[in-house]
This record gives structure tokens, sequence and C-alpha cells, in this order.
């Protein structure tokens, strides 16, 4: 699983939204840009560990905004089961 399957397939972004679906079981993989602040991925990093749900790093939140097809950067979004 990489950035670039993210571009095609079903995915949510945001730090809320990415939540509400990880603790719904909706998420199979998380995505978290190295350069987001830590009290705002600190939620969804613990919540992934705490399922078992893989977590991919990525290098900014400019190319995970770009990989998930915004104009803007993305601290985390997750690639719907």
């Amino acid at each position: 699983m990489d950035l670039q399957n993210l571009k095609n397939e079903k995915k949510i972004v945001g730090t809320k939204q990415t939540t509400r679906a990880l603790k719904e079981d909706k998420v199979k993989v998380i995505f978290i840009a190295q350069d987001a602040e830590k009290h705002i991925t600190k939620n969804v990093e613990e919540l992934s560990k705490e399922k078992g749900i893989d977590i991919i790093y990525v290098e900014s939140m400019k190319e995970l905004g770009r990989a998930c097809g915004i104009q803007v950067g993305a601290a985390v979004a997750g690639m719907l089961k």
C-alpha cells in the first residue's frame, strides 16, 4: 500500500472525518503527513494503533493533499474499506 493507491481508492480526508471513520471501523489504511503538527495527528495515530490499522507516513502535508486530489495540504487521510 502506498500513496499512489490513495489516488484511486475511496478515501476520507481530514482529522475529524478520519477519526469518525476509524471509530466506525471503516478504514483499512491511514496516511499521516510527517510535517503535520503532532497535536493534530496524535489521536488518529493512537486510535489506528489500538485498532491495528496500518499507518503510512508521508513526507509532507502538501504531498498528501495532492494525492487526495485537493489543492491544500492534508495532515491525515484514510483509505476506506
